[in-house]
């Protein structure tokens, strides 16, 4: 064993951009959606639900994403309390989403030039889309069981990009891999979008979409579905179930994670008068230290096998293995490229 200080020089700081699907099993399109029968049965079914890949008493089940509805004035849903009207779980989770995504409790929800007093939130499981979700591959196709519509983001239509306290933020519009279709179903308004505004945001950096009712709710011919949001003051919620009845029907829902490597690059470099010498039993000889073959004096050969990084209180913090032994003598040099992923 032999021991080298590295250099600054040595060090190489590289990161990368990895994607992959979001779904479980690397699965890129989901087109079974499943519930838990429990969670539906209680109160907060009412107003959130988690969404499976497989019936959700199975082992291999798992939460691939959420939906919940909120609304500014608490409508669509019970009042906690008959004495404090207004104040019911539909208008907390617009208050939570409106502090998570705007930063202000005074600004509204603004879809493509629409305010909305309401939306559909579908958060997608921390696990699945990493560090965040990768614009572009966004596709979920919503039907009402006639009418069939497919939503993207933006991200392919724009030069600059808009931020929110929550980060990046798109306009989810008719069309395909964050491509707006290039002319609208209906005149006088801009491709991919509604007499309504956009579809909703994707926020990619907290694994979120926002989905706006108004656009859902219009005649197919200007853009919806015909979606049918439940706003009645002081009455349990049933739009997490309505919104997943038509993700169910539409059969098909694309996304991909994104995130990035940290590489650690680290050179390790034997120059020729280096490592050619070794401690091992078979090269020299135990009792006093001599070399044990007469050729090696001048002429030595060694094997690399393996390179140990040490801080400097001399202890091992990684090991590399080399594919093969790597001869070493005073005509050789090498250079081993070490990568730790981080």
């Amino acid at each position: 064993m032999s021991f080298k200080r590295l250099d600054p020089e040595d060090f190489v700081v590289s990161s990368d951009s990895i994607t992959a699907a979001c779904w479980t099993n690397n699965n890129p399109t989901l087109t079974q959606f499943f519930t838990d029968p429990g969670q539906l049965a209680g109160s907060s079914g009412n107003y959130y639900i988690n969404v499976y890949q497989t019936a959700s008493s199975n082992v291999d089940a798992e939460v691939q994403f959420a939906i919940a509805y909120g609304n500014q004035y608490g409508y669509g849903g019970e009042y906690y309390n008959n004495i404090a009207p207004g104040y019911t779980p539909t208008k907390t989770v617009y208050g939570q989403y409106r502090s998570l995504v705007l930063g202000d409790e005074n600004s509204n929800f603004v879809f493509g030039g629409t305010t909305s007093d309401d939306f559909f939130a579908i958060s997608v499981e921390r696990s699945k889309y990493k560090e965040s979700i990768f614009p572009g591959s966004l596709n979920l196709t919503l039907s009402d069981g006639t009418n069939t519509i497919q939503i993207t983001d933006n991200s392919r239509n724009i030069t600059t990009q808009t931020f929110l306290d929550s980060g990046r933020v798109f306009d989810l519009v008719s069309g395909s891999n964050g491509l707006a279709v290039t002319s609208a179903p209906f005149a006088g308004v801009a491709a991919g979008y509604t007499p309504s505004g956009s579809y909703g945001w994707l926020l990619p950096d907290i694994g979120t979409i926002i989905l706006n009712p108004r656009a859902l709710a219009l005649p197919f011919a200007s853009g919806g579905i015909s979606l049918v949001v439940d706003t009645t003051p002081n009455s349990p919620s049933t739009n997490p179930a309505t919104l997943l009845t038509a993700i169910s029907d539409g059969a098909s829902f694309s996304l991909n994670s994104q995130e990035t490597i940290t590489s650690d690059f680290i050179f390790v470099r034997s120059r020729n008068a280096e490592f050619n010498y070794s401690t091992n039993p078979s090269f020299i000889s135990g009792s006093n230290g001599s070399v044990l073959y007469d050729s090696f004096i001048n002429a030595p050969q060694t094997y690399v096998t393996t390179v140990g990084l040490y801080n400097d209180s001399n202890e091992l913090l990684a090991v590399a293995k080399l594919s093969r032994p790597l001869l070493k003598d005073f005509t050789k040099e090498s250079l081993v490229r070490v990568k730790l992923d981080f």
